[in-house]
């Protein structure tokens, strides 16, 4: 308890009613009886002492108790305990910190209000990305059942189909699968030493076809004659980059290139930048191509594919490797995304 308020509350009113009844008593005495000083000087003291005390008491009882039970309550509402701190009765520091925990109330709810937001959008989204290929899958479906299944052409093209609307299905539910993992950190980052630039070019291998029909081109922004050794899981950032390539062959420009760099950034941390001249991102889409299903296009992405969990994946997956990844567009111009990792010694 902060008792330095108190004592001079105590000593102010002790003071003002030992020089009220010193007055008094003294007037008295010359009045009545001879003036004794030195009996005045005593009776002054005795005064003033057992003011002081009565006033402190009545100050430790009285505004310290219901003070206590201001934070006793406050205690309750917010998680951190005021046991660690010193209960003060200066008036100016407790109404300070009730403004700071009603901001502080405030921003919680606002957030949780984002929160639900967030929640309801994207509920909304798992059951758009789920209905699509549900529904694609039943009606042809339906239409074999219906009696078209007859026809040995038409039954093999809308079987066809239908396996590639289950494939699209398989695919959201892992990435849906694989993200609510990352969220949870109930996925295991198997740290390895590996050459980077090998990864890349096995990353270009695998979606070369891809690129070809969009007659894009895969490369890097130089020769790289010998390894970029880096400490990471391979097979997650493999994935990053094979997510983040096909984002790049998927809204880039027809005859276009996604080039790919790495960068020495301070002594033990390489960048790694996907860099394409594709359509680009308007500004106000940039703060949320992470968040899950969020698409910048919302008609030609979904012709596209894709489960619209690339770029969230991507995200969570460099933040369990305790890295950083960063973005940088401009409208009709083409994209940058760029990610750190460790580098091995």
């Amino acid at each position: 308890m902060e008792l330095i308020k108190t004592y001079k509350f105590a000593f102010k009113t002790s003071l003002y009613v030992t020089i009220v009844l010193t007055i008094f008593i003294s007037v008295f005495l010359y009045a009545f009886y001879t003036v004794n000083w030195l009996l005045i000087a005593l009776f002054s003291f005795v005064c003033f002492v057992v003011a002081f005390g009565v006033t402190q008491f009545r100050v430790q009882n009285f505004i310290y108790k219901r003070i206590k039970q201001i934070y006793d309550d406050l205690k309750l509402l917010e998680s951190t305990s005021y046991r660690k701190k010193r209960i003060t009765t200066d008036m100016a520091t407790l109404t300070e910190e009730i403004d700071r925990f009603a901001r502080d109330k405030k921003m919680e709810i606002e957030t949780l209000k984002v929160r639900e937001e967030y929640r309801k959008e994207f509920l909304g989204n798992v059951s758009h990305e789920l209905k699509t290929p549900l529904f694609t899958v039943q009606g042809y479906l339906e239409t074999l059942i219906d009696g078209a299944a007859d026809d040995k052409t038409t039954r093999e093209k809308y079987l066809d189909r239908a396996n590639k609307g289950v494939e699209r299905l398989i695919y959201i539910v892992k990435d849906l699968d694989m993200i609510t993992k990352l969220e949870v950190g109930d996925v295991s980052i198997e740290t390895e030493t590996f050459n980077i630039i090998e990864l890349v070019k096995s990353v270009f291998d695998l979606l070369e076809m891809k690129a070809s029909k969009k007659k894009i081109t895969l490369t890097f922004d130089r020769n790289y004659f010998l390894p970029v050794l880096v400490k990471a899981d391979k097979q997650k950032i493999q994935q990053v980059l094979t997510n983040l390539v096909v984002n790049s062959i998927k809204y880039g420009r027809e005859k276009g290139t996604t080039e790919i760099s790495v960068e020495n950034l301070i002594k033990n941390k390489v960048i790694i930048r996907v860099t394409d001249n594709g359509e680009g991102i308007e500004e106000v889409n940039i703060s949320r191509l992470f968040e899950r299903f969020y698409r910048v296009d919302k008609s030609g992405s979904r012709k596209e594919g894709g489960s619209g969990l690339g770029l969230s994946i991507v995200k969570h997956i460099i933040e369990a490797h305790d890295e950083n990844i960063y973005v940088e567009s401009e409208f009709s111009v083409g994209s940058e995304f760029s990610f750190t990792l460790e580098k091995a010694e």
